[in-house]
C-alpha cells in the first residue's frame, strides 16, 4: 500500500508541475498590424508548383513587413510626420532581401538582406536602405549603415487603401518598381535587376614589366629605333604588400605553391620562341607558379594561364620546372616587385623580389 501511495503522490506532483508550466506559457495574440510578404516575381512564392524552365521560378526580391491600418486617422503628415523617417510599416523595420545584386538610385547593392525606411514629404519620399538589421522602428538606428537614399515622387490614388501595402510592378525584363501604398498615397522605387558591376580599387594592384622596356612606348620611338623596340617578353602580375606581415615561411609557407603575386595567376607572354631550363617554349601566353622553399624557389611555367591561383591545377599543363636559389634583396620591398634584367645579347632574367628575398628566372632568347 505504501508503495502504491508513493506512486500516486509522484504522479500528482508531476501533473501539477506540468499544469503550472503550461499556465506560465503564453501564446501571442493576433497582431493588430499583421506581418506579410511581397515577392518579385509574384509567382516565385509558389515556385514548388512551377516547372524548372518557368521564368518566374527564380526569386529576385522578397520583402517582409507589417501592415498597419488607417482606422480613420490622418496618416501622412499626421500619424507619420513630415520630414521624419518611417519604418515603412509597423513593429520591426521592414526587411528586404535581394537574391541577386541590384542597382537603386545609381548605387550597386550586393545580394543580401537589408532594412528599409522612408523620410516623408508631401510630394516625395526619400527611400533609404540600410545594412543594419533586427531593429524596431527608427529610434537610435545607425544612419552610417545606410547604403543608399533615393528620392521618389508620390502620387495620389483615387481609392483609399485601409491597410499599408507593398507590391511590385514589372517594367521590363531588367527593371521593376517596388510600390508602397497607404491611404491615398503611392510611391514607387525603381530597381534595376541587371546592375553594372564595377570593381573598386584593388588592394593588390596589377602591374606589368616588358622587355625591352622601350617596346612599351613604340609610338614615342624614332623610326630608326623601332627595330630595337620590338617586344620579346612581358609579365603581368598583381602586387600584394607586406603590411607588417612576415612573408616567406609564414604568409607563404615553405613547400607550398604560390601564384607569384595575388588575384589572377601571373601571366608570362613570350613574343618569340624562348628556352627556359633547357626546354624550348613556343611563343604564346603562359602562367607562372612557384613552390617557395627555404633557400630556393621552384618556378613552374604552365599552360593554365586563365586561372585564379593554383587550386585545381592540372600538372599535365606544366611546361617546365626550374629551381632557382634565393638571394637577399638590396633593400626591403614592401610590395612584390618584378624586373626584366638584361644579361647579355640573348638572355634576360626575370627577377622577382618581396620582403628581403628575391630569385631569378633566366630566359634565353633567339
Amino acid at each position: 500500500m505504501k508503495l502504491r501511495n508513493l506512486f500516486l503522490l509522484f504522479c500528482l506532483v508531476l501533473i501539477c508541475t506540468v499544469d503550472i508550466n503550461a499556465q506560465e506559457l503564453k501564446f501571442p495574440e493576433m497582431d493588430k498590424s499583421p506581418m506579410d510578404a511581397a515577392h518579385y516575381p509574384r509567382r516565385a512564392a509558389f515556385q514548388n508548383y512551377l516547372s524548372e524552365n518557368d521564368p518566374d521560378k527564380t526569386q529576385k526580391i522578397k520583402v517582409l513587413y507589417c501592415r498597419p491600418n488607417k482606422k480613420g486617422r490622418a496618416i501622412f503628415g499626421g500619424l507619420e510626420p513630415w520630414g521624419k523617417d518611417w519604418r515603412l510599416g509597423a513593429n520591426e523595420a521592414t526587411e528586404v532581401t535581394f537574391f541577386t545584386p541590384v542597382e537603386i538610385g545609381g548605387e550597386y547593392i550586393p545580394a543580401g538582406t537589408y532594412t528599409m525606411f522612408a523620410q516623408l514629404y508631401p510630394s516625395n519620399w526619400i527611400i533609404k536602405i540600410s545594412s543594419e538589421r533586427f531593429i524596431a522602428g527608427v529610434s537610435n538606428r545607425d544612419i552610417t549603415k545606410d547604403v543608399v537614399a533615393v528620392s521618389v515622387p508620390t502620387t495620389t490614388v483615387p481609392k483609399e487603401r485601409e491597410e499599408f501595402t507593398i507590391g511590385f510592378q514589372k517594367v521590363d525584363e531588367g527593371n521593376c518598381n517596388m510600390v508602397f501604398e497607404w491611404d491615398r498615397t503611392r510611391a514607387s522605387l525603381p530597381i534595376n535587376l541587371n546592375p553594372v558591376s564595377l570593381a573598386g580599387a584593388d588592394k593588390s594592384p596589377m602591374d606589368l614589366v616588358q622587355y625591352p622596356n622601350s617596346s612599351r612606348f613604340r609610338n614615342f620611338q624614332k623610326p630608326e629605333d623601332l627595330d630595337k623596340a620590338v617586344a620579346k617578353v612581358r609579365v603581368v602580375y598583381s602586387r600584394p604588400q607586406m603590411k607588417g606581415r612576415k612573408i616567406f615561411g609564414e604568409l607563404l609557407k615553405y613547400g607550398e605553391m604560390w601564384r607569384v603575386g595575388a588575384n589572377e595567376t601571373t601571366e608570362l607572354t613570350f613574343f618569340e620562341d624562348v628556352t627556359i631550363g633547357g626546354t624550348k617554349i613556343k611563343k604564346g601566353r603562359y602562367g607562372l607558379f612557384a613552390k617557395v622553399n627555404d633557400g630556393n624557389w621552384e618556378f613552374i611555367i604552365h599552360k593554365n594561364v586563365q586561372s585564379w591561383g593554383h587550386p585545381n591545377h592540372d600538372e599535365k599543363d606544366n611546361v617546365v620546372t626550374v629551381v632557382a636559389k634565393t638571394e637577399r634583396t638590396p633593400k626591403t620591398l614592401e610590395a612584390l616587385s618584378m624586373v626584366l634584367q638584361e644579361k647579355g645579347a640573348n638572355q634576360v632574367d626575370l627577377v622577382i623580389g618581396w620582403e628581403n628575398t628575391m630569385a631569378r628566372l633566366p630566359i634565353m632568347l633567339k
